[in-house]
């Protein structure tokens, strides 16, 4: 009966060893599945064999308390950054017929600048070929830069940003010779509305 007690204690104390070579989490310790470490009925843990003071670092065994040093704080995410925002100006030209204020689409220009993140400017500035008097085409200018105004207050442009100029025939980028409609049709580039646009996106 005594070599049966020698033989189950050795073999509990092999499997005490075995269990702690196979949970070096918490060496030094019996475990049980999950790395749970064994304990007494008085609530002491269990030491193999090989226990040392080095292994005395499982918490509420052998008086080990986890300090705050030792409780590893939570990831906090970086804050994520605005994106950057970017200048963005742009000019674009809308062209006349002949003695006309009329305005064609403008479309591409509200879409633009609807676009943007904020307008800081739009500036409209009408021209008028030099064909007819002075204050003929200073007057035709300025209507031509109004009604590209209203078509892009129509189209959902803010018109606080806007400022509308008319240069009349002072500005004209048309190099023409001749008369009637070949001098006409060549003028073309100079009855526009420049405008001028400002903003960020």
């Amino acid at each position: 009966m005594k070599k049966l007690a020698m033989t189950a204690g050795f073999a509990l104390a092999m499997s005490m060893s075995a269990a702690a070579l196979a949970h070096p989490v918490n060496s030094g310790y019996v475990t049980g599945p999950g790395d749970t470490v064994w304990r007494t009925g008085s609530g002491e843990c269990l030491h193999t064999g090989f226990w040392s003071k080095d292994d005395a670092t499982v918490v509420g065994c052998d008086g080990y308390q986890q300090t705050a040093a030792a409780v590893t704080a939570p990831t906090v995410a970086a804050p994520v950054a605005a994106p950057a925002m970017m200048a963005a100006d742009k000019k674009f030209a809308i062209f006349f017929d002949f003695d006309s204020a009329v305005v064609d689409s403008v479309s591409d220009i509200a879409n633009y600048v609807n676009g943007l993140a904020t307008v800081k400017s739009i500036r409209l500035i009408g021209n008028a070929d030099h064909i007819g008097s002075s204050a003929y085409n200073d007057a035709l200018s300025r209507r031509r830069a109004d009604n590209v105004a209203s078509a892009l207050r129509s189209a959902g442009v803010d018109s606080n940003a806007m400022t509308v100029d008319a240069l009349g025939e002072t500005a004209p980028i048309a190099q023409c010779s001749g008369r009637g409609a070949a001098l006409i049709s060549c003028l073309r580039a100079d009855r526009r509305v420049d405008i001028q646009i400002s903003g960020k996106k």
